[in-house]
């Protein structure tokens, strides 16, 4: 056996490591009654202790830090965050989701849905353009494309990341229906949350612009918690890509918002209206003074 030196038994810690821990549980625990039973398991390796009601803080503090701690391992600086529907179909499903449609109404649900098809495109593209720029600051990636991690439009984002040979992340949401990741995601950068809140939080901890493509409640959502985090104060002013003007000012009456007081007329400067990739990137550049 290698002796050890005294500047490496100086500098080793003291206490075996979790794992190591572990492993020794494994290989040298006698079975008895004791030892069969769940309060006899290491905390931090009894499932069912951890998913308890009373431990909900822990599970919040672990899905903050796994995605924090891996991002950062991977050396994600800052991102560009894509926002939209997970039911707009890309161009080239347009026609089977409109032979899908049965009735006359889903028909007309289904053509609006074709008429926004082509946001795919242009998600796809913005992708595409941040992700072939590749930005490195102090080591560290910058705008990396990062989505919710799901079909449509969330598939477009991850996509155009691919379509340049860089990485792409993707955040994905626990659902009471079926639910995964986009075959875009990078592997190692796909994460699953249970909680919405921390899932939101990720989306924004290193967001450097996001870009708002059509889409329902949940975009909304996000999109929401964004404005209201500038307009407060809690959080620095980014740029806003809103995709869409027709579909959003329909939607939504902003104006209306302004005029009835309940937000200040400036507010609506948050918000940057866009309608192609190219013209939400000059916008990206124009803010941070880029030459891409």
């Amino acid at each position: 056996m290698t002796e050890e030196t005294p500047e490496k038994r100086l500098n080793r810690g003291r206490f075996y490591k979790a794992e190591q821990e572990a492993s020794f549980v494994e290989s040298h625990v006698v079975s008895t009654p004791q030892t069969r039973d769940p309060a006899y398991k290491l905390a931090f390796r009894d499932t069912d202790f951890l998913l308890r009601q009373e431990l909900r803080p822990v599970r919040f503090q672990l899905e903050l830090l796994k995605c924090e701690m891996l991002l950062e391992e991977a050396g994600i600086g800052s991102t560009l965050v894509c926002y939209g529907s997970a039911r707009i179909p890309s161009p080239e499903m347009a026609e089977a989701a409109l032979a899908s449609a049965t009735t006359p109404e889903r028909k007309a649900v289904v053509e609006r849905l074709v008429a926004n098809s082509k946001y795919y495109d242009q998600a796809r593209e913005l992708a595409r353009i941040a992700s072939s720029c590749g930005i490195v600051e102090k080591g560290m990636r910058q705008f990396v494309v990062c989505s919710g991690g799901g079909p449509s439009i969330m598939e477009a984002a991850n996509r155009g990341a691919v379509d340049a040979g860089a990485e792409t992340i993707g955040l994905n949401i626990v659902l009471p229906h079926e639910q995964a990741p986009n075959e875009y995601v990078t592997p190692h950068l796909a994460f699953q949350f249970h909680y919405f809140a921390l899932r939101k939080m990720h989306f924004l901890l290193r967001a450097k612009a996001v870009a708002v493509f059509p889409g329902g409640f949940g975009t909304l959502d996000e999109f929401m918690e964004l404005l209201t985090l500038i307009q407060t104060g809690k959080m620095k002013p980014i740029p806003i890509l809103l995709f869409g003007k027709e579909f959003w000012t329909r939607v939504l009456n902003f104006e209306a918002m302004a005029e009835e007081g309940v937000i200040n007329h400036a507010d609506l400067d948050l918000i940057t209206w866009v309608e192609s990739a190219e013209e939400a990137w000059a916008k990206i550049e124009e803010f941070y003074d880029l030459d891409c």
